[in-house]
């Protein structure tokens, strides 16, 4: 089977890009977030995420399906109960969440969003 039709998800798979959460959303810290963005069909997103230690705002306007692969995090809705996701939960957030994301240990996540 073709490279092109058969990707695995791996931090070999795709150059990495560095960025941080905007300023104004930092609540902790100093949170660096490293993306391998695997794959990109439209509205269509897949790859891995790893985020440093530190608290921002999270505004999720669209779908997306994670599966934490090290690392332990906390997802807090707001006005909702803290959610402690650690190395092999997966989760859904649907469009609308609103809240925070804190990162207790190094967090590495493969994703597939839909914008």
């Amino acid at each position: 089977m073709s490279d092109e039709l058969f990707r695995f998800l791996s931090r070999n798979a795709a150059a990495p890009v560095q960025s941080r959460p905007p300023a104004d959303r930092v609540v902790a810290g100093d949170p660096v977030f490293t993306t391998w963005n695997v794959e990109e069909r439209g509205a269509l997103y897949c790859g891995l995420w790893q985020s440093t230690p530190g608290k921002w705002r999270i505004h999720y306007d669209e779908w997306e399906y994670c599966r934490i692969l090290e690392g332990l995090s906390v997802v807090t809705e707001d006005g909702g109960a803290a959610r402690i996701v650690r190395t092999g939960d997966s989760f859904v957030i649907r469009p609308g969440f609103r809240g925070t994301w804190e990162v207790l240990e190094t967090t590495l996540k493969d994703y597939v969003v839909l914008a």
